[in-house]
């Protein structure tokens, strides 16, 4: 295959004339932050994941923060999740004074090891406040087995759901749809299942929780602004009840929002489609470790791991080839661990979660997005048979 100067960028938001078309509206509405639009969001988002209270925010990491907050997490205090996520899952636990207790990930799914999170609360159990598992990639976590152990210690549980398609999601065959007992946060960023350009929303079942989310996202404040600035009534008048936060979605980011989400399931659709595609053109190649597949998977990402001993190359050699080939790809994730921060905060190692950097030391995410063309999954796949044949080796007889 020669080499295309067309590059193929690893995400684009899959925006049209009715995003357009809503913002437009809103700019000429007079009413530019959050009011009836971030509302009418609310609901329909709480309708299509099947939730009691859903709260827009301007961020997932405002959403993530928000709900540690409510949920009472306190300084001092151990919040369980995993280094291979986005800086996002562990600042929020520092905001707050607490500390992040990382543990190690299965190997397939890049997702919290319910194995691990069993044994480490038998350890750490009365210092540990709540517990955020990451769903990487749109692979949902063992979340029975996560919330089975979490009751069993009475700790709420905080999902880390940016990567999650909005909407049902099935778990081993089975609806995955119920009672939050904490929190799940979605994420609207630029490359995400659905997008606002910026923002976030928080699903709870919990009414007391979606009440101090209310309260604390905008200063802490006892009314919203849109009911101050909207009455007929004299109603200059507020409270500010605690030191809140500045984390409102506006409404020009809602009325975005609202159009993807009618258009969620169409977009699933699609990955699903791309997804489908590269697994069965990839999955037979010994030098590659493609992604679980599963029908609860939302295909935010599709990761893929190269085999070290079948390459003459490493990942970051493979990686470039694909950028020089006009093929935009990312890495997801750079563990937290190995992050300056947490290095010198707790003085991690490479080693102490070996799972996780093995994983990012041989992972690679694919382009896979709605406006994704056959003719551009084609060139993808071709790229990374080529350059595994390129550089493919045979193990030894004794290997």
């Amino acid at each position: 295959m020669s080499r295309n100067t067309d590059f193929i960028p690893f995400a684009r938001p899959a925006i049209g004339r009715e995003e357009e078309r809503a913002v437009i509206s809103v700019l000429r509405s007079g009413w530019l932050t959050t009011g009836r639009e971030a509302r009418k969001f609310e609901e329909e988002f709480a309708a299509s994941v099947g939730t009691s209270y859903t709260l827009a925010v301007s961020s997932a990491t405002a959403g993530l923060h928000l709900s540690l907050e409510a949920l009472g997490v306190k300084a001092n205090s151990l919040v369980i999740t995993t280094p291979y996520s986005f800086a996002a899952s562990a600042e929020v636990i520092r905001y707050l004074g607490a500390d992040p207790f990382f543990l190690d990930i299965e190997e397939d799914s890049f997702n919290l090891s319910p194995e691990n999170l069993e044994k480490a609360l038998a350890e750490q159990g009365e210092r540990v406040s709540a517990i955020l598992p990451v769903h990487i990639a749109g692979l949902p976590c063992s979340m029975a087995e996560i919330l089975e152990h979490a009751g069993n210690y009475k700790l709420p549980v905080v999902e880390d759901g940016a990567h999650m398609q909005p909407g049902e999601f099935t778990e081993k065959g089975d609806r995955y749809r119920g009672t939050l007992e904490g929190t799940r946060v979605y994420s609207f960023y630029c490359t995400k299942t659905i997008t606002t350009g910026e923002g976030g929303m928080v699903a709870t079942d919990r009414q007391e929780v979606a009440e101090r989310i209310r309260l604390m996202r905008l200063h802490g404040i006892d009314r919203e602004v849109w009911d101050r600035y909207t009455s007929k009534k004299p109603s200059w008048y507020y409270q500010v009840e605690e030191a809140g936060y500045k984390y409102n979605l506006t409404d020009l980011a809602a009325a975005i929002g609202r159009v993807q989400l009618r258009k969620a399931a169409e977009f699933l659709k699609a990955r699903k489609r791309i997804a489908g595609r590269y697994l069965a053109a990839l999955s037979a190649l010994d030098f590659l470790k493609t992604p679980q597949n599963s029908e609860a998977h939302g295909w935010h990402l599709f990761l893929l791991r190269i085999v070290e001993d079948r390459l003459s190359i490493g990942r970051d050699a493979f990686v470039n080839e694909l950028q020089q080939r006009g093929i935009g790809i990312s890495v997801h994730f750079i563990p937290l661990h190995i992050m300056p921060y947490y290095k010198r905060r707790y003085g991690y190692r490479e080693d102490d979660f070996p799972t996780a950097f093995k994983n990012f030391r041989t992972s690679l995410s694919l382009p896979i997005y709605p406006g994704l063309t056959d003719k551009e999954v084609e060139r993808v796949i071709e790229a990374v048979k080529h350059i595994g044949s390129k550089y493919y080796q045979r193990r030894s007889h004794g290997a």
